[in-house]
């Protein structure tokens, strides 16, 4: 693959799943109740499946630069996971905090697990 068309692919690929993220976020978010940033976590967490049977069937290359990097980096958000974290801390909600980064952390770890075992890895 070209150079070019590598990089063109991870823009466009890149910007097809940031989108993905907006609205799948968006879908949970105004389903859910509460203040449990439910929008964020389903992203992760089907992000992370995703990259464990990328990881599992054992992508490599070019390929895994449009899958992992420019699909997945874009589609998942650590940045607004801890944003949310941070402003459940500063609105004194600790238990929502807590259970936001222990779940996110233990439900990721099996995420990715999950993944490369139907990744076949």
């Amino acid at each position: 693959m070209s150079f070019v068309l590598l990089w063109v692919g991870v823009g466009a690929l890149g910007g097809a799943a940031a989108m993905a993220r907006f609205l799948l976020d968006g879908l949970v978010s105004t389903s859910s109740a509460g203040d449990f940033p439910m929008g964020t976590l389903a992203v992760n967490l089907s992000g992370t499946v995703v990259l464990g049977i990328l990881a599992g069937v054992g992508l490599h290359g070019d390929a895994y630069l449009l899958g992992a990097t420019a699909v997945i980096g874009s589609y998942t958000t650590f940045s607004t996971w801890l944003l949310e974290s941070h402003r459940l801390a500063e609105d004194g909600r600790r238990w929502i905090l807590a259970a936001n980064v222990l779940l996110s952390l233990a439900l990721g770890v099996g995420a990715a697990e999950l993944g490369r075992i139907i990744g076949g890895g």
